[in-house]
């Protein structure tokens, strides 16, 4: 059952296993974007807090340490530990996750189980992970042997706060790695939280380190600092090009960027209109259209085209927008100001550029950030709505006569995150497989 008003228990850093203050003092609010009203303040961490936090996770990552000496077995039973108490807990967590996101409390809930699957996932590694030996000329023993990285900075965004937390996290603990996380200024409710567990679960300090802030300060910090040996980061592409400047000009510390995309999804005319327009729907509007991997290019073959936008027009319709802690709802609020913002802009540039709005095309209601389901047709390939990643509920529907011509027009495009085809035809998929650009095919 959701709890709308959870008790907010963390505000501070994590260091070392201790809460503390941002050296600053400085805070920033974490506002609620159903109503856009702040729920707490939360420390700020910038340079000197990360400097901080680096001292603790080299310290527990030094040779001869508690964690360097643990056996890769108890690593492991240590991360389903954490994986119990996230169990025990996930009622608490998934309702601080749609307080700080906005979205529905179902998914959050979902949200959830899957980060504990990945936990343990990675929990069953540990003492799996191994090297080779080698024959080699001569009287010699030659053999390969993986160790850990190093202290690893993971920056995460704002879409799925928990389930990205488990995803940095997880590979990092099962190789022995340890770790500066800094969650989104956004929703940092969570990763705090899930912090006060990391210590319950019995890991020595030093390991994980939770440090929330800005990303031109703390992020930035991460990015720039000497004595972190990776930064893994998920996010815009813009500031993915800042990081690795920034990793390239400090120690060329090692770098996994997941970025931007504006993957295409092409339906060809002898798949199942219904279950086209289903498939299609959610691949956009699945959490409120703030997926990097979104299906947010609908590219319909010309002879089942009126009759899919005719569908996705309805299925847009009837998606019930609003409070995210109400039984039923499907979409809660996009995160913030500058995210509906941008929304709302990247709509009237399609109204303006000619697109045809289906249904949709503004806000809903007066409080909070919500965005009307959108559905736009006749959309061409140099418009703004086809080319701009607007991470929001917003479908751009075109159309197409071969698939070789779908083919073409998807990968005319500076993103390859993702991609997609509907089809009955197993040639016709597999051809698409080989041809489109796209780092992950449905």
């Amino acid at each position: 059952m959701a709890v709308r008003n959870p008790e907010i228990k963390y505000t501070k850093l994590f260091i070392n296993n201790e809460w503390v203050n941002s050296k600053s003092g400085k805070t920033f609010p974490t506002l609620n974007p159903t109503t856009a009203e702040k729920i707490v303040d939360v420390a700020e961490a910038d340079k000197a807090d990360v400097d901080a936090a680096v001292v603790a996770a080299k310290a527990a990552f030094k040779p001869g340490s508690l964690w360097r000496t643990v056996d890769a077995s108890a690593r492991g039973r240590l991360m389903l530990k954490l994986c119990d108490l996230l169990e025990r807990d996930r009622v608490h967590l998934a309702s601080l996750e749609t307080l700080d996101n906005g979205k529905p409390y179902g998914d959050s809930h979902f949200d959830i189980g899957c980060a504990i699957d990945t936990i343990r996932y990675f929990a069953g590694w540990c003492d799996k992970i191994h090297g080779d030996t080698i024959p080699v000329d001569g009287n010699f023993l030659t053999f390969t042997r993986k160790e850990p990285i190093g202290v690893v900075g993971s920056i995460i965004p704002w879409n799925y706060p928990i389930l990205m937390a488990a995803w940095k996290l997880s590979p990092a603990l099962a190789t022995g790695c340890t770790i500066i996380l800094k969650p989104a200024e956004q929703t940092p409710l969570t990763a705090l939280y899930i912090a006060s567990l990391i210590k319950e679960a019995g890991f020595p300090a030093g390991v994980v380190n939770v440090v929330p802030g800005y990303g031109p300060t703390a992020g930035a910090a991460i990015s720039e600092h000497p004595n972190i040996d990776k930064v893994a980061f998920t996010g815009s592409t813009e500031v993915g090009k800042i990081i690795f400047g920034a990793a390239a000009k400090s120690n060329l510390k090692r770098v996994t960027l997941e970025l931007g995309g504006k993957s295409p999804i092409i339906i060809c005319e002898d798949a199942d209109v219904d279950e086209a327009a289903n498939i299609a729907h959610g691949a956009i509007f699945n959490n409120h259209g703030q997926n990097c991997v979104a299906g947010s290019r609908t590219f319909v073959q010309a002879k089942i085209y009126d009759e899919f936008v005719k569908k996705a027009t309805t299925l847009a319709n009837d998606r019930k927008v609003g409070d995210p802690f109400v039984d039923g709802t499907q979409q809660g609020p996009q995160i913030d100001q500058a995210q509906l913002n941008k929304i709302e802009d990247l709509i009237q540039s399609g109204k303006t550029e000619g697109a045809k709005l289906e249904c949709g095309g503004g806000r809903h209601g007066q409080k909070g950030y919500f965005v009307q389901p959108t559905v736009f047709s006749n959309v061409k390939d140099n418009m703004r709505i086809a080319k701009e990643e607007i991470f929001g509920p917003v479908q751009q529907i075109l159309k197409f006569d071969t698939l070789e011509e779908a083919l073409t027009r998807a990968n005319d495009t500076k993103y390859g995150l993702a991609a997609g085809i509907i089809t009955k035809d197993i040639n016709k998929a597999l051809t698409f497989i080989q041809t489109v650009q796209a780092g992950s095919v449905w």
